[in-house]
């Protein structure tokens, strides 16, 4: 293990930055993506917040979800590939294929430089939006990685791009993969210890709650899991010799509502959390401002509707264990006021 290579793509996003951690703290080097070189110090420096100067043992290269450019150089040498760059923007664009194309084209490209440059397997970070956005349960019972999403449903274009991509990921493995191997992690909503001051759409709802711009939250459940053990799951993921051709689910607990999430931030960080609101938005409300706000509308399906899920493969598999919904938002609210993003 020690002192093998490891591509991350995407290494100045939150979950690429905690893999990168993840990976230097268990000995490998790692080599990461970034769409310009330029981003390095950026990285590096989130890096420091997470407790780590890897010096020579983290390198970059220069790869776009959109180009074969710099591919076959970012892979050569690799002995395993973190495929983690995926747009997923705060508001979501006018053309679904803003989404869809970087998404789908991105994970082929990976793919097949990894399979042309003799990776021994590729770890896909996909989505539950590519599991818990097909037929609901009848019997209640919940989501597992058995499940698909149906992409010609009436969903949005973040959740018609993780499931396309995954699923050609799949469809590539099986046809033109030869000998690589293929494992896929779907978490759900991520929170957790931020590095940066760029946040992610999730980070972005416990930054909008905490500084006191959401005078009230909607009734809408959230899946939680802390971007740590994410981090973690993929490292078992391309590890275990038994994760090779499986998804896993990240999710660490129930779903929680908007509102408990609220109550758990005020209950965890005391004063920090002194402008997360107390009030409930009515249903009716939101589907009234969703008349003249149309970036509201996708929401509305989702008002009261939890989507229970289940950590019991990657578990059983990975011995995978994650942290509480609790403490993954408690460390999202404290890395938030630490690095001055909410004061």
């Amino acid at each position: 293990m020690s002192g093998e290579l490891v591509l991350v793509t995407g290494g100045s996003g939150f979950v690429g930055a905690h893999c990168i951690l993840k990976l230097l703290d268990a000995g490998y080097r790692v080599r990461t993506t970034v769409r310009s070189l330029e981003r390095e110090p950026d990285v590096r420096a989130m890096l420091k917040v997470g407790g780590a100067e890897p010096g020579d043992a983290l390198s970059f290269a220069r790869a776009d979800l959109l180009s074969d450019d710099g591919w076959p150089e970012a892979v050569a040498g690799c002995d395993f590939v973190l495929h983690v760059a995926s747009p997923f923007p705060v508001m979501m664009p006018r053309d679904e294929n803003e989404l869809i194309r970087p998404a789908r084209e991105g994970a082929l490209r990976a793919l097949r430089a990894a399979r042309d440059g003799d990776v021994k397997r590729v770890v896909l970070t996909s989505s539950f939006a590519a599991i818990g956005y097909g037929p609901a349960h009848p019997d209640g019972s919940p989501f597992t990685e058995a499940d698909w999403t149906d992409p010609d449903a009436d969903v949005t274009a973040y959740v018609k791009s993780k499931t396309l991509a995954e699923r050609a990921a799949w469809d590539f493995v099986d046809h033109e993969g030869g000998g690589l191997e293929l494992a896929v992690v779907n978490p759900v909503g991520i929170f957790g210890p931020v590095l940066g001051k760029d946040v992610s759409s999730s980070i972005e709802l416990v930054r909008r709650m905490m500084s006191g711009s959401l005078p009230a939250v909607p009734r809408m459940f959230f899946g939680v899991v802390d971007v740590r053990d994410v981090a973690d799951l993929h490292v078992r993921a391309m590890t275990d010799p038994a994760a090779a051709g499986n998804r896993f689910l990240a999710i660490a607990g129930e779903p929680m509502t908007l509102p408990e999430m609220a109550h758990v931030l005020r209950d965890r960080l005391g004063p920090a959390a002194r402008r997360v609101p107390k009030r409930v938005m009515p249903d009716g409300v939101l589907k009234s401002i969703a008349v003249v706000v149309p970036s509201l509308r996708q929401i509305i399906p989702e008002l009261g509707r939890a989507k229970p899920a289940t950590h019991e493969k990657a578990t059983r598999m990975l011995g995978w264990d994650p942290r509480s919904n609790e403490d993954a938002l408690a460390a999202t609210g404290e890395s938030l006021v630490r690095l001055g993003i909410v004061h």
